[in-house]
């Protein structure tokens, strides 16, 4: 049985994962996180995303998951999404390009060519 503290935690947590998924963000990460894309890394993307978004404390800027897009042989693949903008998909990330993607792209607002594959 849990004790009051741990249940406390654990309402704290849901409700801020709460407040995550309903409030309106700035830019939205969706890293595939498909078959392909696992095998070839997405977990540690994601990871990077999520490490390097909080490490800049940018509370604007969801990070979700979804399943194969059809672009395996460019996975890892992701998605940055912004209101109003062009849906920008990145492939063959790796940790150290999301640091420039995020740098770059989600901080300064300029797209890294080099690593565009497909654009909506």
């Amino acid at each position: 049985m849990k004790t009051l503290a741990e249940l406390r935690k654990i309402r704290e947590k849901a409700q801020e994962n709460m407040k995550l998924r309903n409030s309106t963000s700035r830019i939205k990460v969706v890293v595939g996180m498909g078959t392909s894309g696992i095998a070839m890394g997405a977990r540690e993307v994601m990871k990077t995303f999520l490490d390097e978004i909080a490490k800049r404390e940018m509370n604007d800027v969801v990070v979700t998951q979804t399943g194969e897009k059809g672009l395996s042989s460019m996975e890892p693949v992701v998605d940055i999404i912004e209101a109003g903008k062009t849906t920008i998909t990145y492939g063959y990330m790796t940790p150290e390009k999301v640091r420039k993607v995020v740098a770059e792209h989600i901080v300064n607002g300029i797209v890294v060519d080099d690593f565009v594959v497909a654009t909506d």
